[in-house]
């Protein structure tokens, strides 16, 4: 089995790199796509552990994208470390991030919750700045009960402390990955993952969709599966793990999404070769 959604310190999970791969040999995995936040900072010290664990690290990225909807997760595979466009990129995508956060510490002061935003830099640790990071100190201060709470009452999508995100195109991103011999994958979709939207991000890039997650239950599982195979899409497939101490419900443990290695093999399928 393998797993290929996971996060590390590199963004908003929270265990370093190494540690991600050490709890994948312990689970028995054979590979791990290590996907973080608009980060590929973590893959040269999971790539290590890896080669020294003998678990196999795909390098990963979990980028956001405009979608017919709003906003969708990218899940992109066989990301190069040190690429110029792409770091470039993901420099803006992490820039814009911040500027984010602190958009939403304001509506949070706003409120009558003042956080110190050195505490959230503090708890992101030089990782890509995300949500999860807000919600932690919130939940440190006393302001909140839990994790979950705090985006269920203030940093949700319709909450009062929510900022949307500047996103870019499917399709940038996808001419960004493909031309240096990635391919991208259609994170947990939940209701958006039917054969009318599927076509329509495939015209604009997507090579696969990521039909095994936590927040899919058995039904949106057999649905997604049905409109991948009609439109000869690659299947993906993880935990969306962030580390045994997160307590968002839509995360679930390393490895629990029964995701075969076949799987791996007909995402590498979908490669295209590199361009200058």
């Amino acid at each position: 089995m393998i797993d290929l959604h996971c996060h590390s310190t590199a963004s908003d999970g929270v265990l370093p790199p190494a540690a991600v791969v050490q709890v994948a040999a312990d689970v028995g995995l054979s590979a791990i796509a290590l996907t973080d936040h608009d980060s590929t900072a973590g893959l040269k010290e999971a790539r290590e552990a890896g080669e020294a664990l003998g678990v196999q690290v795909i390098g990963g990225c979990e980028f956001s994208v405009a979608a017919p909807w709003g906003e969708m997760h990218l899940l992109g595979y066989f990301i190069p470390t040190g690429d110029p466009a792409i770091e470039s990129f993901l420099v803006d995508a992490r820039a814009m991030r911040a500027d984010r956060a602190g958009a939403m510490l304001d509506r949070l002061q706003g409120l009558g919750i003042r956080l110190d935003r050195e505490d959230v830099l503090r708890e992101a640790d030089g990782g890509a700045l995300g949500r999860p990071h807000v919600a932690r100190v919130l939940h440190r201060g006393g302001h909140v009960p839990s994790i979950q709470a705090a985006f269920d009452k203030y940093i949700g999508r319709g909450r009062p402390a929510y900022v949307d995100k500047v996103l870019p195109t499917l399709r940038e991103v996808a001419d960004l990955v493909h031309r240096r011999g990635g391919v991208v994958s259609a994170a947990h979709l939940k209701s958006f993952g039917t054969l009318e939207q599927l076509t329509r991000l495939q015209a604009d890039g997507l090579d696969a969709v990521e039909v095994r997650h936590p927040s899919h239950n058995a039904d949106r599982v057999a649905l997604i599966t049905e409109a991948a195979l009609a439109l000869g899409l690659a299947r993906s497939g993880g935990s969306d793990w962030h580390g045994e101490m997160d307590t968002i419900g839509t995360h679930a443990t390393l490895g629990s999404q029964q995701v075969p290695e076949a799987w791996l093999a007909d995402l590498a399928a979908c490669r295209q070769p590199v361009s200058e």
